[in-house]
């Protein structure tokens, strides 16, 4: 799986005109199910997101994880962390997940976090979403779990 973290300050996602998912002070986490990934890809990500250190602690060192802060989780789908820009100029998606998998995948890691004791807000799987945020730092953290293979 892939997923893109951002420390934020606050984060929210929109469907049809309407917020569905906001949090205030923790992580915004776009992720997608890539081919050939399985829960235990999820959990791991999972586990690991929870306990990432990228919250300030009082001496301004990145020392803290999101459950030290009372921080929450938005988690978003985006299939386009799987882009292929190696040839020509419009990318290809062909490594993601199918949308059967990848929504299953998805879901499963939101309640894989929220397991962790992180409060977890989420977007709509495969809807034409807006999100907003606002992030802090600029704190932004890539995690394929390919690397960890």
């Amino acid at each position: 799986m892939r997923a893109l973290i951002q420390r934020v300050s606050e984060a929210s996602v929109r469907v049809d005109g309407q917020i569905i998912g906001e949090i205030g002070s923790g992580l915004l986490v776009l992720v997608c199910a890539m081919d050939g990934d399985s829960k235990a890809e999820a959990t791991k990500l999972a586990q690991k997101i929870s306990k990432l250190r990228i919250f300030q602690d009082d001496a301004g060192k990145m020392n803290k994880a999101v459950s030290d802060m009372q921080g929450a989780a938005l988690v978003v789908s985006q299939f386009t962390l799987a882009a292929d820009t190696k040839s020509g100029n419009r990318p290809g998606f062909s490594t993601a997940s199918s949308p059967e998998d990848g929504n299953a995948l998805y879901e499963y890691f939101a309640e894989q976090l929220a397991a962790t004791g992180v409060p977890v807000s989420k977007g709509q799987f495969g809807a034409d979403m807006k999100v907003a945020l606002v992030n802090d730092g600029p704190v932004t953290i890539w995690i394929d779990t390919d690397q960890w293979r």
